[in-house]
């Protein structure tokens, strides 16, 4: 096995790479990338234009290409492969498994495409790869590899063995062997411990492991992510509608949707309405940021109406609007906090397996024990910096109020988007801020009303 070079992408090397690229030395171009990891050839790649990859790409080996073709982000590739004919794009699909063939052939052109399958040498997996473009790419179907290793209940274990030896040669990695019956249903599999230390005449059937997960074809993304983690797996059979096993999903695959997750509700919660990314046209960038921005303003603006209203009344007693700012930032970081929690948690289906009113009790019980701190914090602070015992009392008692409903509304929020379908992430950003930023100042305003007996 060739060993993989431990590989820095400094500024001096990519200046001497340029300098390579402008005099076309082909020498240093190929000894200097040598051993290097795929992946890292990638991100050097995308420090230089088209033309230039591309002069790279016709150096190297055919399958690191397509290695390095196939790690490119979606929206570099799709261009990226404008410059090359369908008979190098079918070349690099020969290296490549099926799902991630269907991944590039569906950023072509409907005539490319077909242009580029009707030259893939291997009948089979071009069989394959016109499978897979019957699904939809984030259904299990659209994520499965027709590549895998499978043997019948009935074989002993040498037609298991000579079998895994002629499948091995288009699987890259096996992870287990899934075992059919004589319609191609899948039943279970077995581990290739057993299999070598199982006699050659014994059979399949008397040692396979009937307890499996999988998943259909017709299974959603994020479903086949969630059981993917649920039960570690390293990979997933899949099934169609008659049980018949078609396909199975790597580790590989679906790390790529967990990031894609992450990512959306990163965004989300950061108030980015689109999937957006740093190297997009300022347009998009700012029409993504805009809806919570304008919901933001929106939201302030109605605090200061608010405010307003009782601007008379602040005049008599102008201590109290100095701590609006206390109650407003408390009430926000309270209900991010607590609906970051519950949308962690809404990924695991089993954590809201207790009631509700567990949940909520358990919540209450935080945020009392959070409220009493934070409002003897405040009540001390206040007394030491104004020598006014009422003002600390009125701080204290709307800082506790505004601790208790921020952290309830931080927590059913979510659980309620996540009840009618709407990405719970949704509620972590500024609509849980802006909500809590006018519920405190009610708060606020009515204990002050309350205690005072002049608003």
């Amino acid at each position: 096995m060739e060993a993989v070079i431990q590989f820095e992408l400094s500024k001096e090397y990519l200046e001497r790479f340029q300098g390579a690229l402008d005099e076309k030395d082909e020498q240093f171009i190929r000894t200097s990338l040598d051993g290097v990891n795929p992946a890292d050839i990638t991100q050097l790649l995308y420090e230089f234009d088209t033309e230039e990859s591309k002069y790279v790409i016709d150096l190297l080996e055919k399958q690191i290409s397509a290695q390095i073709i196939n790690d490119l982000d979606e929206d570099t590739r799709t261009e990226f492969l404008g410059a090359f004919t369908v008979t190098e794009i079918s070349s690099f699909l020969d290296f490549l498994d099926s799902d991630d063939c269907v991944d590039i052939l569906m950023e072509l052109s409907l005539q490319t495409r077909e242009e580029v399958v009707a030259l893939i040498r291997d009948e089979q997996k071009a069989r394959h790869i016109q499978e897979l473009l019957h699904y939809d790419e984030d259904v299990a179907g659209g994520l499965m590899a027709k590549e895998l290793i499978k043997c019948n209940l009935n074989w002993t274990i040498r037609q298991c063995i000579d079998e895994i030896r002629k499948q091995a040669e288009t699987v890259q990695k096996i992870y287990s062997v899934y075992v059919v019956n004589n319609t191609g249903k899948l039943i279970g599999k077995v581990s290739l411990k057993k299999i070598i230390i199982a006699e050659d005449s014994a059979k399949i059937a008397d040692i396979y492991d009937d307890d499996i997960v999988s998943v259909a074809t017709h299974m959603d993304e994020d479903e086949v992510a969630s059981i993917m983690r649920k039960y570690d797996l390293e990979a997933v059979p899949v099934i169609n509608a008659k049980g018949r096993l078609v396909g199975r999903i790597t580790i590989d695959d679906i790390v790529d949707v967990m990031q894609e997750q992450a990512e959306e509700e990163r965004q989300l919660m950061a108030g980015i309405s689109d999937d957006v990314e740093e190297d997009d046209s300022v347009w998009k960038l700012s029409k993504a940021r805009l809806p919570w921005l304008i919901i933001g303003m929106v939201g302030g603006l109605m605090g200061a109406r608010f405010i307003g209203l009782f601007e008379g009344d602040i005049a008599l007693i102008p201590a109290v609007a100095f701590f609006i700012p206390l109650i407003t930032a408390t009430g926000g970081n309270v209900g991010i906090q607590s609906s970051s929690i519950v949308v962690q948690s809404l990924a695991n289906p089993n954590v809201f397996a207790e009631s509700m009113a567990r949940r909520l009790v358990k919540v209450l019980t935080v945020a009392v024990l959070n409220g009493l701190i934070l409002a003897l914090l405040v009540f001390g602070s206040v007394i030491l910096l104004y020598k006014e015992e009422f003002l600390a009392i009125t701080v204290s008692i709307a800082l506790f109020s505004v601790v208790l409903l921020a952290s309830f509304m931080g927590t059913i929020t979510p659980i309620i988007l996540d009840k009618f379908g709407i990405n719970p992430a949704l509620a972590s950003g500024p609509f849980i801020t802006t909500a809590n930023d006018l519920l405190g100042l009610g708060v606020y305003f009515t204990v002050a009303n309350l205690l005072y007996g002049i608003f």
